[in-house]
């Protein structure tokens, strides 16, 4: 009986001896479009940091800053989709729609000021549709209930 089980475990560990080992998974990479200088992005690392993602230890960022270039926006956004990132971060609306004209299939996540509907950026607020996400900081659709409030809290002039 000893014998069987060992040919057995002897036949098991040259068998996997001779399996390839399965390929470490790519680290996931990060593109990161800027409208300005490249540098500034420290509050962008810091928020992953604090969810376990770390440059250089679990994920890449890939920074591309256009230097207030606009125009060279478009060539960024297709460099970043060349390289095959895993998903593009796009703060401002110039950014955002240059990525969104570089690609329809890599994930983008957008920071804008402006309205994203009227822009182009997404449908609808609650269906936005495509590969595009993100905030505003747009709060037209509520003025009217604040001025609302506001005329209601504040008293008219006499």
């Amino acid at each position: 009986m000893h014998r069987r089980r060992f040919i057995a475990l002897l036949g098991a560990a040259i068998t996997a001896a001779r399996t390839p080992r399965a390929q470490q998974t790519a680290m996931p990479v990060i593109g990161f479009l800027k409208p300005d200088l490249p540098g500034s992005v420290a509050p962008f690392e810091q928020g992953l940091n604090e969810t376990g993602h770390v440059s250089g230890r679990n994920l890449v960022i890939e920074y591309r800053g256009a230097e207030f270039r606009y125009d060279q926006l478009p060539s960024l956004a297709a460099d970043l989709v060349g390289r095959k990132v895993d998903v593009i971060v796009a703060p401002g609306t110039p950014a955002a729609l240059a990525a969104k004209s570089a690609t329809s299939t890599i994930p983008i996540v957008f920071f804008s000021g402006d309205d994203p509907v009227a822009q182009g950026l997404v449908a609808s607020f609650p269906r936005p549709g495509g590969n595009l996400t993100g905030f505003t900081a747009f709060f037209a659709e509520l003025m009217p209930k604040r001025l609302e409030l506001l005329s209601e809290v504040v008293p008219k002039p006499r």
